[in-house]
C-alpha cells in the first residue's frame, strides 16, 4: 500500500463521519424509496447526448423519482417525445440507480444501518440478474462500441464501476450475499469482462487507438471486475500491458500533464477513470498513485494542472469539447478534487472543490456530497477552507496552452495555440480567455450535448471563440505555435503564431500582462486579396460606457468549417444579427486612431464586484459592431452580445488593453509602438518587436 493511500485510510479510521452529511444522503435515499423509483428498467439506455431540447438546445430535465417517462420537458416548457429521448432518459435513470446503490452502501458503512445495505444490494443484484437479458444494443450508432445496458460500451464501463464499487464496499463490511445472488453477480462479472476485454482489443489493435478515453474507462471497468474476483495477476497484466494503465498514462496524457485532446472535460473524465483503477489496484497493494508515465505523467500532475487552469473563483475552463457547467460534471470534479486534497494535499484544488459544490447547490444537490463521504468521508471538504498557494504563469508546450498571471493584477489569461484536439477539438487557435478575480470575462463557452445541431453550427466554430476569423469562415483544423514565452512574478509576455488557419495568412497574437494591465496586440497579414478580417470577443456581461450608433440590424453570415457527410462536403452556416455600431471617441493620434472605451462589471459568487475597463484602438477603416449571438452551452437560447472588431484589407492590427479599475488611455505613437497612460501620472511605451514581441521600452 502506498504511503499516500495508507495515510488517507488512517485518517478515515481515526475520526467520526459528519452526521449532517450522512443524514442528508440518507434522506435522499429515503425520498427515492418512498417515491417507488428504485425500480430497475427492463430496457437498456441509449445515448445521453440526445437528451437535449431541439428548440432551446438546453439539456432536458431529469426527475430521479420517476419510474418511467415517455414525455420529456425542458426548462422553458417544451415537451418532446421519441425513442431517442427515452433512450437518453434511460441512461440517466440507470446511472442514478447505480449512484443510489453506492450512496446506500456508503451510508451503511458510516452508520451501520442494515436497511441501507439491503437497498444497495437489491439494486446491485437486480442489475446482475437483468444484465444478461439486455441485448447487445441494436440501436447503437455504427461508430459506437456497443454495450448491453447502454448504446455505448463506454457508458456501460462507467456505470459498471459505480455498481462494483458499491458491491465491494458491502463485501468489505462482511455484508452477506446469498449463493444465488453471488451466482448472478458472477455471471454479470463474466459478461462484463468478456465485452470490456473484447472492446479493449478493438480499440488498441483493430482501431490502433489505445490513447482514447474509451480505453481508460474499459481499463477502469476491468480493474473493478478483477478486484471483485480477486484476480491480482489479471489486474497487474492490465496495468503493464499494451493500452494498460501505464501505457495509457504515457500516451493519453501529454508530458505537461494535459489529456491529449486538450479538453478539460476529457482530462477530468480520464483522470477519474485512472483514480478508480488506482483504488482497485490498492486492494492488492499495487501503488498507482505515485506511478509515472514515460515522460513524467502522473495523477498528481494531472490534478495540479486543474488547480492551475481554474479561474480565481475555482471554475474550470471549458477548453475544446465539454460542458461549461453541468450537475453530473460538477460531481465528477468534486470526486477527483476531494481525492486530490486528501491523498496528495494539493491545496490549490480547494477553490475547485468549493466551486463544484456551489454548482451542485445551484441545481439542488448542494447538500448531498456523496463524493465527500464515499472515499474520503468529508475530509477534503474541510480542507477546502485552507488557503491556496499563489499561482503563477505556466506554459504547456505539448498541450498548447499558456496561462498568464502577474502579482497584484486581478486579471489573468489563458490562451490556446496547440493541436486541434481531434474529434473533440475546436477551430479556435489563438483564442484568449480573459479572467478576473470575480470570474471569467471571456470564456470558451463549452459544448452543448452532441445531439444538438449547434455543436457544428456554432460552438466548435471560430466565430464563437475569442480569436480571429477571415471572410466569415472558420479556421482550418491546424496547430499554432508559441514563438516566445517569458514570465516573472510581475510580468508575462506571450507571442503566439498561426500560419495554417487560412491559406496565405499569418496571424500573431502578442500578449503582455503586467501587475497593472494587459495589452493584446493581434496582428494579421494576408498574402492574397483583401478579405474581411474579424476579431471576436465574447464577454459574459454586456459592455458599458461606449455610445452606440443604432441602425437597422442586418444579418452577418458566418460559415463554419467544412464537414464531410458521406461523399458530400459542405459548410455549416449561421446568420447573426448585427444590431449596432460602437462609436469611438474623436481621433487622438497621428495615425488617425480613435479610442473606444468600454467597461464590464464582474460579480463574484460571493457578491463582490469589480470593474474591468477595456480600451480598443479603432483605426481608419476599422468597424466595431455589436453582434447578437447564441448564449453559452448551458443555455444557448439566452442570447449574448459579442464585440466584432473588423476591417477589410490584407493587414490588420487589433490593439486592445484591459485593466481592473480605471481606464487606460492609449495612443499609437509609431507603427510599432503604443503609449499607455495610466490613471495618475505614469505613461508606458510598449513596442512590438520582431525578436521579442511586446516590450516595455520606457516608463515616465
Amino acid at each position: 500500500m502506498s504511503t499516500l493511500r495508507e495515510n488517507e485510510v488512517n485518517r478515515k479510521a481515526g475520526r467520526e463521519d459528519s452526521p449532517e452529511l450522512v443524514a442528508s444522503l440518507r434522506q435522499e435515499i429515503d425520498r427515492l424509496q418512498a417515491a417507488g423509483s428504485l425500480f430497475i428498467p427492463k430496457d437498456p439506455g441509449g445515448w445521453w447526448h440526445q437528451y437535449v431540447c431541439p428548440h432551446h438546445h438546453t439539456e432536458l430535465m431529469f426527475d430521479d423519482e420517476a419510474v418511467c417517462e415517455t414525455v420529456f420537458a425542458c426548462s422553458y416548457g417544451c415537451r418532446v417525445e421519441g425513442e431517442a429521448y427515452r433512450g437518453a432518459w434511460l441512461v440517466f435513470k440507470h446511472q442514478s440507480l447505480a449512484r443510489t446503490a453506492l450512496q446506500s452502501a456508503s451510508v451503511f458503512v458510516a452508520e451501520g444501518d442494515v436497511k441501507y445495505a439491503e437497498i444497495s444490494k437489491e439494486i446491485i443484484v437486480g442489475y446482475a440478474r437483468q444484465f444478461p437479458l439486455y441485448p447487445v444494443h441494436p440501436e447503437a450508432q455504427s461508430w459506437m462500441l456497443k454495450g448491453r445496458a447502454f448504446h455505448q460500451a463506454l457508458t456501460e464501463g462507467i456505470w459498471s464501476t459505480t455498481l462494483i464499487r458499491a458491491y465491494l464496499m458491502l463485501r468489505d463490511q462482511g455484508f452477506p450475499f446469498e449463493a444465488e445472488e453471488q451466482a448472478a453477480l458472477d455471471v454479470f462479472f463474466d459478461l462484463l469482462a468478456t465485452s470490456m476485454e473484447e472492446y479493449r482489443h478493438i480499440m488498441i489493435y483493430d482501431r490502433n487507438n489505445p490513447e482514447s478515453n474509451y480505453t481508460a474507462w474499459l481499463n477502469a471497468s476491468l480493474s473493478c471486475v478483477y478486484a471483485a474476483r480477486g484476480e491480482k495477476e489479471a489486474l497487474q497484466a492490465l496495468i503493464d500491458g499494451q493500452g494498460g494503465f501505464l501505457h495509457h498514462l504515457s500516451i493519453g496524457v501529454k508530458p505537461d500533464q494535459m489529456e491529449f485532446e486538450g479538453s478539460t472535460y476529457y482530462h477530468v473524465f480520464v483522470l477519474r477513470a485512472y483514480l478508480i483503477a488506482a483504488e482497485m489496484a490498492q486492494r492488492f497493494q499495487i501503488d498507482l498513485y505515485t506511478l509515472a508515465g514515460s515522460e513524467g505523467q502522473s495523477l498528481r500532475g494531472m490534478l495540479e494542472l486543474l488547480a492551475d487552469l481554474a479561474d480565481d473563483q475555482g471554475a474550470l475552463p471549458a477548453l475544446h469539447d465539454g460542458p461549461l457547467a453541468r450537475g453530473p460534471y460538477a460531481r465528477e470534479i468534486a470526486e477527483i478534487a476531494e481525492q486530490g486534497l486528501v491523498i496528495y494535499g494539493i491545496t490549490g484544488l480547494a477553490p475547485v472543490l468549493i466551486e463544484a459544490y456551489r454548482q451542485l447547490h445551484a441545481v439542488g444537490e448542494g447538500e448531498k456530497q456523496l463524493e465527500a463521504l464515499l472515499l474520503l468521508y468529508g475530509e477534503g471538504s474541510r480542507m477546502a477552507e485552507a488557503a491556496s498557494p499563489p499561482r503563477r504563469s505556466r506554459l504547456l508546450p505539448h498541450a498548447g496552452f499558456v496561462i498568464g498571471r502577474a502579482e497584484g493584477n486581478p486579471l489573468s489569461l489563458l490562451a490556446d495555440f496547440g493541436e486541434h484536439g481531434g474529434s473533440h477539438g475546436h477551430y479556435d487557435k489563438l483564442h484568449l480567455t480573459l479572467m478576473h478575480a470575480g470570474g471569467t470575462l471571456t470564456p470558451d463557452f463549452g459544448m452543448v450535448p452532441y445531439g444538438s445541431t449547434m455543436r457544428r453550427t456554432w460552438f466548435a466554430e471560430t466565430a464563437s471563440h475569442n480569436t480571429v476569423s477571415l471572410g466569415g469562415h472558420s479556421q482550418a483544423q491546424h496547430k499554432g505555435r508559441c514563438m516566445r514565452y517569458d514570465a516573472t512574478d510581475t510580468m508575462t509576455s506571450v507571442w503566439l503564431q498561426s500560419t495554417d488557419a487560412y491559406a496565405g495568412s499569418t496571424m500573431n497574437r502578442h500578449l503582455l500582462l503586467t501587475s497593472d494591465w494587459l495589452l493584446d496586440w493581434f496582428q494579421v497579414e494576408l498574402s492574397g486579396e483583401e478579405q474581411s478580417i474579424e476579431w471576436w470577443m465574447h464577454p459574459v456581461v454586456e459592455p458599458e460606457g461606449a455610445s452606440l450608433s443604432v441602425k437597422e440590424s442586418y444579418e452577418l453570415r458566418i460559415a463554419g468549417a467544412k464537414h464531410s457527410d458521406g461523399e458530400a462536403t459542405s459548410f455549416t452556416v449561421v446568420e447573426l444579427p448585427v444590431t449596432a455600431r460602437y462609436v469611438p471617441e474623436a481621433v487622438v493620434d497621428a495615425f488617425g486612431g480613435a479610442q473606444l472605451a468600454l467597461s464590464y462589471t464582474m460579480v463574484g459568487v460571493k457578491g463582490d464586484t469589480g470593474i474591468v475597463s477595456h480600451t480598443a484602438l479603432v483605426q481608419p477603416g476599422d468597424e466595431v459592431v455589436a453582434v447578437e449571438t447564441p448564449g453559452d452551452s448551458i443555455d444557448p437560447s439566452k442570447a449574448l452580445k459579442a464585440l466584432l472588431h473588423r476591417r477589410m484589407g490584407t493587414h490588420a492590427d487589433f490593439i486592445h488593453v484591459y485593466r481592473a479599475g480605471e481606464q487606460v488611455q492609449m495612443l499609437r505613437v509609431a507603427a510599432d509602438t503604443v503609449s499607455l497612460s495610466l490613471p495618475g501620472s505614469e505613461t508606458v511605451l510598449v513596442r512590438l518587436t520582431a525578436e521579442q514581441g511586446l516590450v516595455v521600452i520606457e516608463s515616465f
